[in-house]
């Protein structure tokens, strides 16, 4: 078992914010245990600009992000494991924010996008699938939430 943690700051800018009437900054700031600090907000498709801010990480891309990295990191051990070279792994991941079954708003479609290229020998595309099957599979992430999860690996 392990403990994870994550700080996250806000606090009210001076006026001429008015907090009362819903008009007032979303930026905040994001904390890692290890160290690291990401610029967060709203995202401007939930509450429109300026009060959030577009250059900062939303919630949304951070839940697909984590999908996403959580994947990537099991691909390579699964690969360098079974003795594939990884030179290079992209994955252009995109997640869709609609209604659920209750109606309610949700993130119901992750799909990771992996293009990956190999160092040497290659694997064949059943190989290549069983290695993202295998990754999914294990991803914590991908274990931990509802909403369906695709992997479309880029040739």
């Amino acid at each position: 078992m392990a403990t994870y943690h994550a700080e996250t700051l806000w606090e009210r800018t001076a006026p001429p914010e008015d907090f009362l009437k819903n008009r007032y900054s979303r930026r905040h700031l994001l904390r890692f245990d290890g160290g690291a600090e990401l610029p967060g907000s709203s995202s401007p498709h939930v509450v429109p600009l300026p009060w959030s801010d577009a250059a900062a990480v939303d919630p949304e891309e951070a839940f697909v992000a984590a999908l996403s990295s959580c994947h990537m990191l099991w691909f390579l051990s699964i690969a360098a494991r079974q003795g594939w070279c990884v030179d290079r792994y992209r994955d252009a991941a995109e997640g869709v924010m609609a209604h659920d079954a209750q109606g309610r708003m949700a993130m119901t479609l992750v799909t990771l996008r992996p293009e990956v290229r190999f160092g040497g020998a290659q694997p064949t595309p059943e190989q290549l699938h069983a290695m993202h099957h295998e990754a999914h599979a294990e991803c914590f992430i991908a274990n931990s939430v509802k909403t369906e999860v695709r992997c479309e690996p880029v040739a």
